[in-house]
C-alpha cells in the first residue's frame, strides 16, 4: 500500500547540479574522472569557474534509455561527459566568498574531514593518515584541495571511455597551465596518472560487447536502496520510487522522504528548514558530500570468507563450501551478491529459488517485480536477526524500522515504523576504482555521500552504526564489512533454531576497507555557482 502526500513545490531541476538526483555511474556513465584544484590567485579561480560553469550538468532531465519516464517541461540532450563542480571550505576562503558568508556553514565542514577522524574511526586499529593518497595529506597551502570537478562518461563498446572524456580533461589542464600560478591542479593521487583519479565501474563481456555491472572489488551488487525524496523523479514515478526506498509508517505504507535532508533549504524530516550561509540563495539547493576513497583489500577478503566459510559449513553440516561461501557473504552484507535481500531469502536454497521466480534479465532491461522485491521489506518481523543478522552491512547503513521501539506492538496504530531511521540516510554516489588484480592493491571504491547535514547524517552513521554497535544491542561490535576491527573483531550470526543449527560466531575479522583519501565538500546550486564565478556574494 502507498500513501499519497499533499503536493509540494516543485523542485528547480535547472538550478540543481545533476549528480544530486541522479547516481551517474549506474545510469549510463559507468567511467569517471575527478580532479582537483588549487587556487592560488582568486579572481583566476573565479575565471575558471566561469570556464565550466556553462558546461556543468544540471538536474534537467534527458529522456530515458531503460524506462518510460517523462523528462519534464525541459528536455535537454544526453551528454557524453557530465561536469560537476564542488568546493571545500579552503577553497570557497580562496576564492573571496565574504567571511559573513563563510562563517553559517557548519563546523564540521569548516573543519574538514581529516579534521574528523577521531568521529569517522579513519585512525583506529593502527591506520593512520600516512596511507591516504599524498594529493590529501599536503599541508603547504598552495596543495590544498579546493576544487573538485567531477567528470561522469558514457562508455564505448570496447569498455574504454568516450574520447570526450579526454577532450575535456585536457581542456582543463591546458586552462590551467595557460593562467600562470593562479589555478593549479593538485597532484598526487595514486593510480596511473598522479594529476586525476581515474574511477570505472567493473565490466563484463556480453558477447562482442563490453558491458558495465553495478559490482564493487568484493563481487557485491552495489547501492541498490538509494533514498528517494519528493521531486526526485517526476510525479508519475513516485509512488513506485518510494517503496523500499523512502519511509515507512509501520502501518505498511511507504512515502517519499523529504528533500530537506538531501537539498538545503527546503524542509527536512522534521519540518524545519536549518538555518544556512548567507544571502539564502547560497546555500539553497546545494548540498555537502564527503568524498571518500576506500581501498578495498579484496585478498584478505577472499582469504577470510574462504577459511571461514570452512568452519561454517562444518557446524551447520553444509554440502558445498560455495554454499557456506555465499551464505557467510550474504549474512555479512545482508544480501547476496547480486543483490538480494536475506530478508526475503534467508538461505542459499531460497536464493536460488528467487532467481527462479524473478529471474535476472540477461540484457539490460528491467524486471519491475525483481526490482522491487530487492527493496520492499523491513526488519520488523526478524527482532532476534534470525534471517538477517542484526549487525549486518544493509541493516546498520539503513535500519529501516528496526529501531521502532514499538515495532512488536500487534497493534500498527502503536508503531513509528522508521521515524528513528529517516534523518539518518544519505544519497551514494561514485563508483570503483583500480582492478581487483592489481598487485599493487590499487582498487576501492570512490564513494560521496551526499546529505543536506554531515554531522547528523554521515558522520552520525559512520560513528554510531558501522563503527559501533550499542544502538543495536551488539556492543563494540562494528560493521563486518567496512568498519574498524579490532584484533578481536567478530559477527554473530544468530540460530536458527528451526534448522536445528547453533548460532555462528565468526571471529578475527580483519579490517578489510581503509580510508586512502578524502575530504568535505558543498556542492552549490547554479545560482550560488554563479555568484561564486561572478564574485559577487553579498551576505546582506
Amino acid at each position: 500500500m502507498i500513501e499519497r502526500k499533499h503536493a509540494v513545490a516543485d523542485l528547480d531541476l535547472a538550478d540543481i547540479q545533476g549528480n544530486i538526483l541522479t547516481a551517474y555511474g549506474r545510469l549510463g556513465f559507468p567511467k569517471g574522472r575527478f580532479l582537483l584544484v588549487n587556487v592560488r590567485d582568486a579572481a583566476r579561480g573565479r575565471a575558471f569557474i566561469e570556464f565550466l560553469r556553462p558546461r556543468v550538468t544540471t538536474a534537467l532531465r534527458w529522456p530515458s534509455r531503460k524506462r518510460s519516464r517523462p523528462t519534464g517541461k525541459v528536455v535537454v540532450p544526453r551528454p557524453d561527459v557530465t561536469i560537476n563542480l564542488a568546493f571545500t571550505f579552503r577553497g570557497l576562503l580562496a576564492l573571496g566568498v565574504p567571511t559573513r558568508t563563510l562563517r553559517g556553514l557548519p563546523d564540521e565542514f569548516i573543519d574538514g574531514m581529516s579534521a574528523r577522524a577521531s568521529i569517522l574511526s579513519d585512525n583506529a586499529n593502527g591506520a593512520s593518515h600516512a596511507d591516504w593518497d599524498p594529493v590529501w595529506t599536503r599541508t603547504d597551502p598552495e596543495t590544498y584541495p579546493h576544487i573538485l570537478v567531477m567528470l561522469n562518461a558514457q562508455m564505448q563498446q570496447d569498455g574504454s571511455p568516450v574520447l570526450s572524456l579526454d577532450t575535456l580533461t585536457l581542456e582543463i589542464v591546458d586552462w590551467c597551465e595557460c593562467c600562470g600560478a593562479g589555478v593549479v591542479l593538485c597532484r598526487g593521487h595514486r593510480g596511473a596518472d598522479d594529476r586525476w583519479q581515474d574511477l570505472s565501474a567493473i565490466t563484463q563481456k556480453m558477447g562482442d560487447t563490453i558491458v558495465p555491472t553495478p559490482n564493487e572489488h568484493f563481487g557485491f551488487t552495489d547501492a541498490i536502496s538509494d533514498p528517494a525524496f519528493d521531486g526526485q523523479v517526476p510525479d508519475a514515478q513516485a509512488a513506485a520510487s518510494a517503496i523500499g526506498q523512502g519511509k515507512s509508517d509501520g502501518f505498511g505504507n511507504w512515502s517519499l522522504l523529504a528533500r530537506g535532508e538531501f537539498l538545503l533549504g527546503w524542509p527536512d524530516e522534521a519540518q524545519e528548514i536549518p538555518g544556512a550561509a548567507m544571502p539564502l540563495d547560497f546555500s539553497r539547493n546545494g548540498t555537502f558530500f564527503a568524498y571518500r576513497k576506500l581501498h578495498q583489500d579484496v585478498e584478505r577478503f577472499r582469504k577470510w570468507i574462504d577459511v571461514t566459510a570452512t568452519q561454517l559449513a562444518r557446524l551447520w553440516g553444509m554440502g558445498t563450501h560455495e554454499e557456506a561461501s555465499q551464505t557467510l557473504m550474504a549474512k555479512l552484507a545482508g544480501r547476496w551478491p547480486d543483490g538480494v535481500p536475506v530478508m526475503a531469502a534467508p538461505t542459499y536454497t531460497d536464493w536460488q529459488a528467487f532467481n527462479r521466480e524473478y529471474p535476472e534479465p540477461l540484457d539490460d532491461s528491467i524486471n519491475a517485480e525483481r526490482a522491487r522485491r530487492l527493496v520492499d521489506f523491513g526488519y520488523r518481523e526478524d527482532s532476534a536477526g534470525v534471517r538477517c543478522p542484526v549487525g549486518a552491512h544493509a541493516r546498520r547503513m539503513n535500519t529501516r524500522d528496526m529501531l521502532d521501539p514499538r515495532a512488536g506492538d500487534d497493534n500498527p496504530k502503536l508503531r513509528s515504523g522508521s521515524a528513528l531511521n529517516n534523518r539518518r540516510r544519505v544519497l551514494r554516489r561514485g563508483l570503483p576504482y583500480g582492478s581487483a588484480s592489481d598487485a599493487n592493491g590499487e582498487h576501492g571504491v570512490v564513494m560521496l555521500v551526499v546529505c543536506a547535514d554531515l554531522s547528523r547524517q554521515f558522520e552520525f552513521v559512520q560513528q554510531q552504526w558501522l563503527n559501533y554497535g550499542l544502538d543495536f544491542g551488539l556492543g563494540n561490535d562494528t560493521c563486518p564489512l567496512v568498519g574498524s576491527h579490532a584484533n578481536d573483531a567478530r559477527f554473530v550470526i544468530a540460530a536458527d533454531l528451526a534448522k536445528g543449527n547453533p548460532p555462528f560466531i565468526a571471529s578475527g575479522i580483519p579490517p578489510f576497507v581503509t580510508t586512502r583519501g578524502g575530504d568535505y565538500f558543498f556542492m552549490p546550486s547554479m545560482t550560488a555557482l554563479r555568484l561564486i564565478g561572478m564574485g559577487v556574494t553579498d551576505p546582506t
